[in-house]
């Protein structure tokens, strides 16, 4: 019996169309969303490439000031975990019932230090009153905005205390966050900068001048916590991670204190 060329084609399409639901893989699982200081990148995409080697599935990282990714958090951003380079902004997702309260833990230390390019060569002490305007000479101070960017909140703190805050206040070239204000100095576009030890460390395009005391501003701690409603299996079992044997060395290769033990020298 002859058959109709338009049936052929249609059970043919059926026919293809079924094979390709059975040869169609299981979706993939839904990756997990680090939200994390800039200050943390380096290290970070580190401990994830490990996680990953490690077979412990694929984690996709958003960097930026502090600030900004608590805000994204409160609006609703897919974030799992989140890292906070100061507590405040760790405060206001807690108050925001943004985050797993029983989840809640300081995880890093970190240092405030002075930088300059890598191929000048003054000197400065700091201390109180040491001559920063000076040493600035017409240039300007590069730090995270000091109004809301952890760094530069810090590094405000810092030089109010040692009384050159009103100095140099005007001076200042205000960074969207820490690594903003390296990128600054790396270029020479800013004769000083004030970073975290840590941002320092990653690039010889910079110098270290000196390192801020550490009683001119609060403790530099990191604290981590789960995103309210993400405490999955999976996001719990990366959040531990974050605080396992394997995690903290790398954190001390990189220059990282844990908030458990003393601050980096």
């Amino acid at each position: 019996m002859k058959r109709h060329p338009r049936k052929i084609r249609s059970f043919a399409f059926a026919l293809g169309l079924g094979l390709l639901v059975l040869l169609d893989p299981p979706t993939a699982a839904a990756e997990l969303r680090l939200f994390a200081a800039a200050s943390t990148t380096t290290v970070m995409d580190e401990l994830i490439a490990l996680y990953d080697r490690n077979g412990g599935g694929s984690v996709v990282a958003s960097y930026a000031s502090s600030s900004t990714l608590a805000k994204q958090i409160v609006n609703g951003a897919p974030a799992d975990i989140f890292i906070s380079a100061n507590q405040s902004w760790m405060d206001h997702l807690a108050k925001n019932g943004a985050i797993e309260p029983a989840s809640r833990r300081d995880l890093l230390t970190n240092r405030l230090v002075l930088v300059a390019p890598a191929d000048t060569t003054w000197t400065l002490a700091i201390g109180p009153g040491f001559p920063l305007a000076a040493a600035l000479d017409n240039g300007r101070l590069a730090m995270g905005d000091p109004d809301h960017v952890p760094a530069g909140i810090y590094g405000r703190q810092a030089l109010g205390a040692l009384g050159v805050w009103d100095a140099v206040a005007d001076r200042v070239a205000r960074a969207a966050d820490v690594r903003g204000a390296l990128v600054l100095v790396e270029r020479g576009e800013a004769p000083a900068g004030i970073v975290y030890a840590t941002d320092a460390a990653v690039t010889p395009k910079v110098r270290v001048v000196d390192v801020f005391p550490e009683t001119s501003h609060p403790p530099i701690r990191y604290p981590a916590a789960i995103v309210v409603g993400r405490a999955t299996p999976e996001v719990e079992r990366f959040f531990a991670f974050l605080a396992s044997d394997a995690a903290t060395a790398v954190y001390a290769r990189f220059g990282f204190g844990l908030a458990s033990g003393p601050a980096p020298r």
